[in-house]
């Protein structure tokens, strides 16, 4: 599709960077179905898989290997200690399995156990970023993207000094459990084409 760069400059540079109105209320705003900022945003026909599953028997214990695993609707994942209510916007973690390498790069540690970074699903193939504001399906579960997952002082336990700041920009993203399914080892994880397209995205 040939899109209109005219119109995508306006899209994106319609508020100033440094004025009031785009650090107050740039989260608020919405692009029209037929933007052209909107349809590049739309724009993802990449598919990932599951690389990895770890649950948490209990808070702090650490992260369990599980071939499959239960995603229980506006719960989280069966076996693991969290069990939030149906508005927790953490009910799932998920992390780039290209960022998982980035970090170990960073912190020089060769073999990085996916499971010290205390994330629930680790995805190959699709950048977890761009399903900012969209649902999206892990195997048979289909979960909405609630934000990023910033890295807490854990990291600093279970990577060294500089942990902290070496997951910072790689720590993935939460989600929320819509429907419950079944979610294996290299299961696809792709966007829902189903969603409307009145949601904000920006």
């Amino acid at each position: 599709m040939k899109l209109d760069l005219s119109q995508f400059l306006l899209d994106t540079r319609q508020v100033k960077p440094d004025s009031k109105f785009a650090t107050r209320n740039t989260k608020n705003m919405k692009l029209s179905a037929s933007s052209p900022l909107r349809i590049l945003m739309e724009t993802l026909p990449q598919q990932g898989s599951v690389q990895w599953i770890g649950i948490r028997p209990k808070r702090k214990e650490p992260l369990l290997f599980v071939e499959k695993v239960e995603a229980l609707t506006r719960k989280g994942l069966a076996g693991d200690h969290f069990s939030g209510s149906g508005s927790s916007k953490r009910q799932v973690t998920l992390i780039q399995y290209e960022h998982v390498s980035a970090i170990a790069s960073i912190m020089n540690i060769p073999d990085l156990s996916p499971g010290l970074l205390r994330r629930n699903i680790v995805v190959r193939g699709i950048n977890l970023l761009s399903l900012k504001d969209k649902q999206f399906w892990v195997g048979d579960a289909l979960l909405e993207y609630t934000g990023e997952c910033h890295p807490c002082s854990r990291m600093e336990e279970n990577l060294g000094a500089g942990g902290y700041n070496a997951v910072r920009g790689h720590g993935g993203i939460t989600a929320r459990i819509l429907q419950g399914g079944t979610i294996k080892v290299n299961d696809v994880v792709k966007m829902d084409t189903t969603q409307p397209s009145d949601e904000p995205l920006l």
